[in-house]
């Protein structure tokens, strides 16, 4: 999950960035600079430090990490001091879950204020995992200005304390641990944490409880605040209390409705299973500190960042599941689908999370175009579970990029059966999905009550409203009801440049072109790079007389790979233009082409992160 409470306190991340942007260290001045491939390379053929160098950034920077490490390392055989390439080599192996090589490195670099911060981390982290705790207490001390990086090391050498016997006195450091608002909810619950490790039932269950009601904090901080939920259950069930562990759970289930392990905790406890805390040891309760943290900066752009925590805290906790799903989530992002199965298929089997990760697999093997393998696996888990939804949601998605609507239609239907008479507003998805499946068959009829009862279940969803207002305006039919719901669409998601998209094309088929030309340009700033977005804008602004700018738009448009289908569409617009305009409302002409409104694509999975 993404938060923009976190955007500020990135300083930290601008290591990463000064030594992933640096150019290339000083090379000996008889090498040449060259560009390199990394696609596929013979080590045996680099045969200067410019070379390895360079091919190993090119890899680097396309997120091929094994391709660059050995790549770093030839650079290194070349010019052994150079420490710009030593700092890469590190972070990279860091990156690619190599932390047993990473530490030799970060002991090797230990002073160099280049990758201080990087370098105490992760010699703190691999003292805890050794049990060195009182080595880990000296690297963990921190006098710098940077609130994040006080707190991250602060919670840490807690933890190091914790270890070393010292429960006390880290559950005093923490309260004296001063910063900003939001650190409260990261200092309740790993101080919770480290007191029902250390068998305080009555300070855990104070620090976990303020740690839960901080709803500030857990908006901004959800795998945290999710985590205190659980441990306060836990405890509380351990108790005896039971109604007090459903009632916990019941506060998480108000802020992140349908997490998976929340539900598995919860009819654990219903059936009165005997409840082990998640963080039991330092190494847990550190690795939770830089997964907690991971969590909370996980949005476009801090990719690396992320990454980084996420790894060193695996090292600490390899068989964490969260850690491995938000890995998995982190390599989908970044469209390396095989890394992302790699982490979903090291799930331990025994996780409340181990579906999710399956669930994710499946659409991954999608991506990877073994779209028989991924429906065989997909249908393999309704099977499994016919009553959870998610597993229609994710197996309809790859029925749909398959163009496969007959059956997508057939298993929604059967989604709908196993869901029975009442259905909940979460399963809105289940018939909004029903819906288009129907429409893409040209079967109105059946479409338009799925819709609609969509929106029953979820009255301002925003993608249903696009969908449905877009499809009346497109049919000449509910024009003005269906122009509101265009608008309280772009209204949810101002952002959405596919969904401004449909306002701009309803307004052009309404004839209103000016207003169209306005939300099209929007559409396109937004959502750059869409064939569909630039084929409307150029639509637009040839019924505006702007006909110079119209081409231009419909050659891009071709140059962005559009369907198959609108090929010579296109091609005939950039040869003769648009027809006349008849004298036939605009709505219902039959002289403009009639397309289909860019939609935002319905999620396969609810618990897949956008």
């Amino acid at each position: 999950m993404r938060h923009s409470l976190f955007i500020r306190l990135l300083s930290s991340a601008a290591i990463l960035a000064g030594v992933a942007l640096a150019g290339p260290p000083a090379a000996r001045a008889e090498e040449p600079a060259v560009a390199a491939e990394t696609e596929i390379f013979d080590a045996k053929a680099v045969d200067s430090f410019s070379g390895a160098f360079l091919a190993a950034r090119t890899a680097d920077v396309d997120k091929d990490y094994k391709t660059a490490i050995e790549l770093y390392r030839i650079a290194l055989q070349f010019d052994p001091t150079n420490t710009e390439v030593k700092e890469r080599l590190m972070i990279t192996l860091l990156l690619d879950g190599n932390f047993d090589d990473g530490v030799k490195l970060a002991d090797a670099l230990k002073d160099d204020p280049a990758v201080e911060r990087i370098t105490t981390v992760v010699r703190g982290m691999d003292a805890i995992r050794k049990r060195e705790y009182r080595t880990a207490e000296k690297i963990l001390v921190y006098s710098g200005p940077n609130d994040l990086d006080r707190m991250m090391n602060g919670l840490l050498l807690s933890w190091a304390k914790f270890g070393d016997g010292k429960a006390k006195q880290a559950l005093a450091d923490i309260s004296g641990l001063d910063g900003p608002d939001w650190f409260s909810i990261f200092k309740n619950y790993n101080a919770g944490a480290i007191a029902a490790a250390a068998g305080d039932k009555d300070t855990a269950r104070k620090r976990l409880n303020d740690a839960i009601l901080d709803r500030n904090g857990g908006s901004a901080a959800p795998d945290t605040f999710m985590r205190a939920v659980m441990a306060l259950a836990r405890l509380e069930a351990r108790e005896g209390n039971r109604q007090k562990a459903l009632d916990a759970i019941s506060v998480g289930e108000n802020l992140v409705a349908s997490y998976a392990p929340l539900k598995a905790l919860r009819d654990s406890i219903e059936k009165g299973e005997k409840q082990e805390q998640q963080v039991r040891t330092a190494a847990q309760g550190a690795a939770g500190v830089l997964f907690s943290i991971g969590g909370a900066l996980n949005r476009d752009g801090a990719e690396d960042i992320v990454s980084l925590y996420l790894q060193i805290s695996r090292a600490l906790d390899p068989d964490s599941a969260d850690t491995l799903v938000l890995l998995g989530g982190l390599a989908e992002n970044q469209k390396k689908p095989e890394q992302a199965i790699e982490f979903y298929r090291q799930v331990p089997a025994n996780s409340p999370m181990r579906r999710i990760s399956e669930l994710q697999l499946g659409l991954q093997l999608a991506d990877l175009g073994k779209t028989d393998e991924a429906k065989t696996h997909l249908k393999a888990l309704i099977a499994e579970d016919p009553k959870d939804m998610r597993s229609y949601l994710a197996y309809g998605s790859v029925l749909s990029d398959a163009k496969e609507y007959k059956e997508m239609g057939e298993v929604y239907d059967r989604a709908v059966d196993e869901m029975g008479n009442v259905p909940n507003r979460s399963q809105w998805s289940i018939y909004f999905q029903r819906g288009i499946a129907y429409e893409r068959q040209k079967k109105w009829d059946l479409a338009e009550p799925n819709f609609r009862k969509a929106l029953e279940l979820n009255p301002e969803q925003p993608q249903v409203l696009n969908y449905l207002g877009y499809s009346w305006v497109d049919m000449n039919t509910n024009l003005e009801e269906g122009l509101d719901m265009i608008r309280r669409a772009v209204s949810a998601k101002p952002d959405d440049g596919y969904i401004v998209d449909s306002l701009g094309w309803a307004y052009f088929r309404m004839g209103q072109y000016d207003d169209a030309v306005t939300e099209l340009e929007r559409a396109a700033e937004l959502r750059a790079g869409d064939p569909t977005i630039n084929d409307h804008l150029g639509d637009a602004y040839w019924r505006v007389g702007r006909k110079l700018e119209a081409t231009f738009q419909w050659n891009r448009a071709l140059g962005l790979k559009p369907e198959e289908a609108e090929i010579p569409k296109i091609k005939a617009k950039i040869e003769k233009g648009l027809p006349e305009e008849s004298n036939t409302p605009p709505a219902a002409a039959q002289a403009i082409e009639q397309k289909e409104p860019v939609k935002e694509p319905a999620p396969g999975d609810p618990d897949k992160k956008s």
